[in-house]
């Protein structure tokens, strides 16, 4: 098959959530030789060089990226709220130019899938159908009015709840007309999937959970010793800085306390500096954006997820998980993931519980072990990119005529 991806941001390099899920994906695509070409904007809050995609990717699939300028204009922004029923941040992700360029790789091109990877760049579906006779698919990575509505629930703040309520409704009543615009929908949790046919879909749907690559996994090791907790993470997100906030403020300074000898490492691409300043004055390495996941996951024993907002499913999780990590996390952290409690991972929501669940976990050397043995296990049984990817091309064989 021929498949064009659409993606509102580089997907290369793979430095959050968004761009593993897609890169991963295509990359299957590619292995099962399928024609893979991605389409992507290339803004300044994730801008890339196309030139520096090593050669692994570049040569299985096509990329071409188009600078779009999608940063907030305050002017626009306050316009669009007085004038205008379309949420500001669906707004910024259309663009005449981006438009043009793909409807000359339709002109210019034969697709039998066009997969469309954000909500936002739904409306140039109307593109799409004009100029070629492909499926058009929505692969919906979240939920994205509940994510506002959650950090609406969560903030005290009176001014920013109101707007941030405002966007969540703005936000659903846009997700709602433009469902059924698509031929076929792939979201990534099942619980996203019943969600969206509440809301109204009515076209095929199969879930395809995000994977992970067969080399990027790595069995327990039982020798390693290191009291450690560690975060990784978009820190220009609001839910990560929401809730590393709230884990620094009411988890971590009670267990420096009585755990002097235990350290905390954060990483994360596009930090503010106040977030930065707030780790340093707690005593926690800060280490920014790094190089190599992986290789960060290795080094440190307890990953924390402490995410009170949010929707789809957490790609970092699935990630440590093939790494061998214990995990800590909220409820909404574990949405979507098919993790049991205190199983694979350790689902906690309150302070006094993060604080109690950790320092059992590190007096604890066999839970310790079989949380990681599952972890890996879960990991390699449900999430496997090879399997997954197979999975959905052949639920996109059965629809394209």
């Amino acid at each position: 098959m021929k498949i064009l991806q659409i993606c509102n941001k580089a997907p290369y390099p793979p430095i959050d959530g968004g761009a593993i899920a897609v890169l991963n994906l295509s990359e299957e695509f590619a292995l099962a030789k399928n024609e893979v070409t991605i389409l992507a904007m290339n803004t300044g809050k994730h801008n890339s060089d196309i030139k520096t995609i090593p050669q692994y990717y570049s040569e299985k699939i096509r990329f071409i990226y188009v600078p779009i300028d999608t940063r907030i204009s305050p002017f626009k922004l306050i316009w669009n709220y007085f004038f205008s029923s379309s949420p500001y941040i669906a707004v910024r992700f259309y663009n005449k130019k981006f438009e043009v360029e793909l409807k000359n790789l339709l002109i210019n091109g034969s697709f039998d899938i066009v997969q469309i990877e954000s909500l936002y760049l739904l409306p140039y579906i109307r593109v799409i159908k004009h100029y070629s006779k492909a499926k058009v698919v929505y692969r919906a990575h979240n939920i994205e009015n509940e994510i506002w509505a959650r950090l609406a629930l969560d903030t005290k703040n009176p001014i920013k709840k109101f707007y941030l309520t405002s966007l969540s409704r703005r936000i659903e009543k846009f997700e709602k007309k433009v469902l059924n615009s698509y031929d076929l929908l792939v979201p990534i949790t099942q619980r996203d999937c019943l969600n969206l046919n509440n809301m109204g879909n009515l076209k095929p749907a199969y879930v395809s959970p995000t994977g992970i690559s067969a080399g990027k996994y790595c069995k327990p090791n039982s020798l390693f010793k290191n009291e450690s907790l560690f975060f990784i993470g978009a820190l220009d997100w609001f839910p990560n800085q929401e809730g590393l906030t709230w884990f620094i403020d009411h988890v971590w300074k009670i267990l420096k306390i009585s755990r002097p000898e235990l350290s905390f490492h954060v990483a994360g691409r596009n930090s503010p500096n106040w977030l930065r300043k707030r780790c340093i004055e707690n005593k926690i390495e800060f280490h920014g954006e790094i190089e190599n996941a992986q290789n960060f996951f290795d080094k440190y024993q307890i990953m924390v997820v402490p995410l009170f907002a949010g929707s789809g499913m957490r790609i970092k999780i699935i990630e440590a998980m093939s790494r061998s990590k214990a995990i800590i996390t909220t409820t909404i952290g574990a949405e979507g993931l098919d993790i049991v409690n205190k199983v694979h991972a350790i689902i906690s929501d309150t302070p006094q519980s993060f604080f109690e669940e950790i320092s059992y976990l590190l007096e604890n050397n066999d839970y310790f072990q079989n949380l990681e043995k599952n972890a890996y296990e879960l990991a390699v049984n449900c999430y496997s990119n090879s399997k997954l990817g197979m999975e959905l091309i052949n639920f996109y064989t059965q629809h394209v005529g």
